[in-house]
C-alpha cells in the first residue's frame, strides 16, 4: 500500500488531521492552541508560529527559553527563505578567558551567548506576519499570569533540572530556583505553574516590542546581572545582535528534496545522514528491524562526527558544506558502516533536546 499523509504504518489511535484553512503542530497542546488562536483571529502561519514559539518558552522550559536561539525555514508560495537566529558570543568572552575558567560547561557564563530567539520572532513577524506583535505574545502572557498545568514528561525533566540547579552555588544561580521552583521543588505533573517573572518579560515585549530585549530595560537587567556575577554580556553585544537571512541548503533522498538551514546551524547533519543512506538498500531491511536501525544510527553517527569537526560560524571559519555533501565523500563515509558497531563510551548518554514547531495557512505560507 502506498504511504501518504493519510496513512500510518504504525498502530495508533490517532487519526490524521485534515484542515483547509490552516494547521499547526508542536510538542505542547497549549502552545499549539496559541497558534490556532492566531489563525482563528485572521493571522497567518507566521503569526501562529511566533505565538507558539513564545508560548513554548514558558510551558516547556526544560527544552528552550526566552534566552535561547532559533532557526526558521519559510515557504512563501514561490521561494524558500532561511533565517538563522543564533546568538554570537559576547565580545569580552575570549578564548583565553574560557580557558582560564576551565573551558565550556553546561552551567555558568562561559556558554552564554547573546539570545537570538526574540530577534528571530521579530524578523519573521516584520517580513511575513499580519497581526500586531503584541497579540502574538498574549497567550504566553496569560499562561504566565494565570498559570498552566504542567505536563507529566515536562515535570519529570523539570525535577531533574531543579536537582541539578540545587547543586550549584554562586550569585549567578540565585534567581533560578525562585523562578522555576518557587515552592522549593519543581512543579509536579498536573500542578499549576504561575510565573510572574515570565509575565513581566512577556508584558514588556508586548508593550515595547523586541527592542526592549536588546536595547531597553530587559537588556539593561541582563547586562547588570552579568556584570555583578562575572558574566561577559554588554549593552553593545545586545544592541549589535542581528538575525541572518540565509540561503537554505538541500540534498535529494530517493527523489525528494530535503532542505535545511546552513551552518552555523546543525541541520546539515540530517542531509549528510540521508546522503549516506541514499546508497544503502535500507528498503530491503524490515521496517523497525535491528538491521534497519543499525544503518540509520551509523549514518547519524558519521553525520554528527562531521558536524562536530567542521561546523562553525562561517563568518570565522571555512565550513566545507559542498564537501560534506559531495557524493564521493558520502560514499567513503558510507563504506565505514559495517555489520556491527560499538559505542566508544558505554553508559547512559546525557539527555537533552529542543523544541520544534511548524504551521501552514490557507494561502500556502508555511514555516518550520
Amino acid at each position: 500500500m502506498e504511504t501518504t499523509f493519510l496513512t500510518n504504518p504504525y498502530t495508533t489511535r490517532r487519526t490524521p488531521v485534515v484542515a483547509e484553512n490552516g494547521t499547526v503542530a508542536t510538542s505542547h497542546p497549549l502552545a499549539a492552541s496559541a497558534g490556532l488562536r492566531m489563525l482563528l483571529a485572521g493571522g497567518n502561519a507566521i503569526d501562529a508560529a511566533v505565538a507558539m514559539a513564545i508560548t513554548l518558552t514558558l510551558v516547556e522550559p526544560t527544552s528552550n527559553g526566552i534566552g535561547s536561539d532559533a532557526f526558521a525555514l519559510v515557504w512563501d508560495g514561490n521561494k524558500l527563505h532561511g533565517l538563522n537566529g543564533s546568538g554570537r558570543a559576547p565580545a569580552a568572552l575570549t578564548l583565553e578567558r574560557v580557558q582560564e575558567r576551565g573551558g565550556l560547561h553546561p552551567f555558568g557564563w562561559n556558554t552564554v551567548t547573546v539570545p537570538g530567539a526574540p530577534a528571530l520572532w521579530q524578523d519573521l513577524h516584520e517580513r511575513f506576519g499580519s497581526l500586531p506583535f503584541s497579540q502574538l505574545v498574549q497567550p504566553a502572557l496569560e499562561y504566565a499570569e494565570r498559570g498552566h498545568p504542567v505536563a507529566s514528561l515536562i515535570a519529570r525533566n523539570w525535577t531533574r533540572g531543579v536537582e541539578q540547579a540545587k547543586a550549584r552555588t554562586g550569585p549567578q544561580f540565585e534567581h533560578f530556583l525562585p523562578t522555576f521552583a518557587p515552592d522549593g521543588h519543581a512543579p509536579t505533573a498536573g500542578s499549576r505553574y504561575v510565573s510572574q517573572a515570565h509575565a513581566r518579560t512577556f508584558r514588556t515585549l508586548a508593550e515595547q516590542g523586541v527592542q526592549a530585549f536588546y536595547r531597553g530595560e530587559i537588556a539593561e537587567a541582563m547586562v547588570a546581572f552579568a556584570r555583578e556575577t562575572g558574566g561577559y554580556l554588554s549593552m553593545d553585544d545586545m544592541a549589535n545582535h542581528t538575525s541572518t537571512w540565509v540561503e537554505p541548503i538541500a540534498t535529494t533522498y530517493r527523489g525528494h528534496e530535503v532542505w535545511e538551514i546552513p551552518p552555523s546551524g546543525q541541520g546539515i547533519a540530517a542531509l549528510i545522514a540521508l546522503g549516506i543512506l541514499e546508497g544503502l538498500e535500507i528498503a530491503h531491511h524490515p521496517r523497525d528491524s535491528v538491521s534497519a536501525y543499525h544503518l540509520q544510527i551509523e549514518a547519524m553517527k558519521l553525520a554528527f562526527a562531521d558536524v562536530h569537526r567542521y561546523v562553525a560560524d562561517p563568518t570565522f571559519a571555512d565550513v566545507p558544506i559542498a564537501g560534506m555533501l559531495n557524493p564521493d565523500y558520502l560514499a567513503r563515509r558510507r563504506a565505514l558502516i559495517g555489520p556491527t558497531a560499538r559505542h566508544p563510551e558505554p553508559g547512559a548518554p546525557p539527555q537533552g533536546g529542543t523544541v520544534y514547531l511548524c504551521a501552514a495557512d490557507r494561502d500556502g505560507l508555511m514555516v518550520s
